[in-house]
């Protein structure tokens, strides 16, 4: 909004003017020359010619909005222009430019993307409330309520007021408003985009500041949202700022590839053409750049970069039908990369993202070249996402260009609700803030299908407690357990586009969440719906006498870990966290009995993972969790490498001198009468206490048992297989091995 300019920008090449000063990449499929601030600045102070006139300074506007509304009424615009010139007149940018040149700078990138005429309107207002006497009222009576809203929307929330909570407030605000309204993140994001290209007279921390918030926030939004124009110019000025190094490279990168003779992307294209006339299939074959930051990864990813990999080609076609034509062609008549392709049309991504993907690979020198195919439709919605969409509120008649075709309805996309459930239970701003973040770098949904027939969208990484909250909310603490595509699975197991998620619930009103669950919640809803209950039982938080302790299960009170029976138990989809034991001899008594493990930190409780159940001598390795708990597992564990994979250090912990244990073991059997009580009581008389067991369904007259015992000594695990094994019936007895990830 108001953030303070820097030197105007100017089309052309990168160059930064000075260290820590910050110019725009070279503008990239741009119709029109970018707007020239010192000429508005002089219109904007001349003012209009006469009173019905349109004043001259916002002329690219009203060309850029008739390119794709050309029956607009402009009238609005122009008394929309006059308020916002008066009431910022004499307000200066530290560029030196009148104040009113920024709002019509926003504006203009808003029109230029296809924005509707209420956007504008608002666009060229937004921040008359915020910076002069202008008050909402007043904006309401002369252009309505929609206009009021969105300036609304986009108003920051006074320091004074908030203090330091002043910044998250108001994006906690700018959300909801958008949740209602998505045109509202569209003039944020044009506005944020303005404040980048002119940023360069700011000081230095307070352009990191800047950036930093433009990297974790708005690109993300602008990512969701659909609005790639946007997202890759803020990505590669962020990128200007925060790592110059790379961005110096990058750009010598892509002015030595400038310098070649020859362009392999070229020639692909002028080959694709031919093929596609022999065909008879009209369409536009472009060569379409990437952007410094793009550029910047493939070359991370792929080390020395070929003249193909500066670039893509863009096939545009009028119908959806031509774009799996175009695709035939080329892959009958060039070298097509199988691997690359992907269907986003058939299945759009969630910010509405449709286009084919494929890959040829060039005869002679074998350098891949990326092809994106999509319509000429598709494309405005790739480039503008939303913004491109017009008003989504209005019927359909109003505001729609000739050619839009049908509209999708973005008011509530899945991830933004989700957002703004999770929202209104944050305690704090700075929780809200922090949690924003982590929220915003999932970028990737997925789509989980209920019994019923139902969906739940879901980040990618989610697991089955994330599908427990998103389906349940609050009641989801009462959840003991899953079945994923009819399988038994532990909570902690992380979910798959497509999966079938059936989550158990217990029937105890009293039933609780474990704080292990905070370790697999990877959802901000789940976590704060877990945290707010630990905060609001800080007693139940910590593990109770006689309880069945396993930091997993919902309904964990004392006596429902003791139970046998045939029906499934929360055991068998728990969360990968097992009983709390000593760290030294000294337990407290009435503790569940447990092997002594040592740890090499301070003032920590120890859980046994559930998902492995080490026991001694079994090699072992610990991770700590939150809430000053160190998990053991065994060094096997699937859960082990997920962990070092990303980056948790390990813990050294080993065995003590006592051994009790808790183990879980796995009987396959044949169906035969009264098999489960021999076997139970084959178990009892090896002195193993059941803590819980789960017997699954028969399939083909075979049945699989799950069993957790507590045993006093881990010496008498072997006798106790033994004996299991002797049981009339039973053919198999194993220890439960480490969960491969994922399953």
């Amino acid at each position: 909004m108001n953030a303070e300019a820097a030197k105007p920008a100017s089309p052309g090449p990168v160059t930064p003017a000075a260290p820590g000063a910050v110019t725009p990449p070279a503008p990239r499929r741009k119709t029109r020359s970018r707007l020239d601030l010192r000429r508005l600045g002089r219109a904007a102070l001349l003012g209009p010619a006469a009173r019905h006139k349109l004043p001259d300074a916002i002329g690219h506007v009203v060309e850029a909005h008739r390119a794709h509304y050309p029956d607009a009424d402009l009238d609005i615009l122009r008394r929309a222009y006059l308020l916002a010139e008066s009431s910022h007149r004499g307000q200066m940018r530290k560029s030196g430019e009148p104040y009113i040149t920024h709002p019509l700078a926003v504006t203009l990138i808003l029109a230029e993307l296809g924005a509707e005429t209420t956007t504008l309107t608002a666009s060229l207002l937004h921040d008359t409330v915020e910076d002069t006497d202008v008050t909402l009222e007043q904006v309401r009576e002369q252009f309505g309520e929609e206009v009021r809203y969105l300036v609304d929307g986009v108003t920051k929330l006074e320091k004074v007021d908030y203090g330091a909570a002043a910044e998250p407030e108001t994006f906690r605000k700018m959300l909801v408003a958008t949740g209602n309204d998505v045109r509202v993140m569209s003039i944020k994001l044009a506005d944020r985009l303005h404040n980048m290209r002119t940023l360069g007279v700011m000081r230095r921390e307070k352009q990191e500041r800047i950036a930093k918030v433009t990297r974790d926030v708005l690109i993300p939004l602008a990512e969701r949202l659909g609005v790639q124009a946007l997202k890759t110019e803020l990505e590669d000025l962020v990128f200007a700022v925060l790592c110059p190094e790379d961005y110096a490279h990058t750009r010598k990168l892509i002015d030595g590839n400038a310098a070649r003779a020859d362009d392999p992307l070229t020639g692909t294209a002028d080959e694709v053409r031919a093929v596609l006339r022999e065909a008879d299939i009209p369409a536009e074959v472009l060569i379409r750049p990437r952007h410094f930051v793009s550029v910047h990864r493939v070359a991370r990813k792929r080390g020395a970069l070929g003249g193909a990999d500066f670039g893509r080609l863009l096939v545009l076609v009028n119908e959806d039908a031509d774009c799996y034509a175009v695709l035939g062609e080329l892959h009958t008549c060039m070298t097509p990369v199988v691997s690359e392709f992907k269907d986003f049309i058939a299945v759009p991504k969630f910010n509405l993202y449709q286009s084919l993907h494929t890959a040829v690979a060039r005869k002679g020198d074998g350098q891949v070249v990326e092809v994106l195919i999509r319509t000429h439709q598709m494309h405005k919605v790739a480039e503008a996402g939303v913004v491109a969409l017009g008003n989504p509120y209005a019927t359909p008649a109003e505001e729609q260009s000739p050619g839009d075709g049908e509209r999708i309805d973005p008011t509530r996309p899945g991830w933004l609700s989700r957002l703004l459930d999770w929202q209104r239970a944050a305690p704090d701003p700075d929780t809200f803030w922090s949690t924003l973040r982590e929220d915003l770098a999932q970028d990737r949904e997925i789509t989980v299908f209920r019994p019923d027939g139902g969906t739940l969208g879901l980040p990618e990484g989610a697991t089955c407690v994330d599908a427990a909250y998103a389906q349940y909310g609050d009641d989801a603490h009462a959840c003991i357990g899953a079945r994923v595509n009819g399988r038994l699975a532990t909570l902690s197991t992380v979910l798959k586009d497509g999966d079938t998620v059936q989550l158990l619930m217990g029937q105890d009103p009293a039933s609780e969440p474990s704080r292990e669950w905070l370790e697999h919640a990877h959802t901000p809803a789940a976590r704060i719906a877990i945290q707010r209950w630990l905060a609001a039982h800080p007693a139940d938080a910590a593990p109770a006498a006689g309880t069945d302790e396993d930091g997993a299960g919902g309904g964990g009170r004392p006596e429902a870990g003791r139970r046998t029976g045939t029906g499934p138990r929360a055991d068998a989809g728990r969360a990968d966290a097992g009983p709390l034991v000593r760290r030294t001899a000294g337990a407290p008594a009435g503790r569940p009995a447990g092997p002594d493990v040592l740890v090499d930190l301070p003032d920590v409780t120890v859980r046994l993972a559930r998902c492995c159940t080490p026991v001694p001598p079994d090699e072992v390795t610990g991770f700590a969790v939150r809430g000053g708990v160190v998990t053991v597992h065994r060094a096997e564990c699937a859960v082990v490498a997920r962990m070092k994979s990303g980056g948790r250090p390990e813990v050294g912990v080993r065995w003590g001198d006592t051994t009790e244990c808790r183990v879980t073991l796995l009987a396959e059997s044949f169906v035969r009468p009264h098999l489960l009580a021999d076997l139970t009581e084959a178990m009892a008389l090896e002195g193993a206490e059941i803590v819980s067991a789960t017997v699954e369904p028969p399939d083909r007259q075979r049945v699989r048992h799950t069993y957790t015992v507590q045993l006093p000594d881990a010496a008498h695990l072997p006798a106790l297989m033994r004996a299991m094994r002797n049981v009339a019936g039973v053919y198999d007895v194993s220890r439960a091995q480490p969960m491969p990830s994922g399953v």
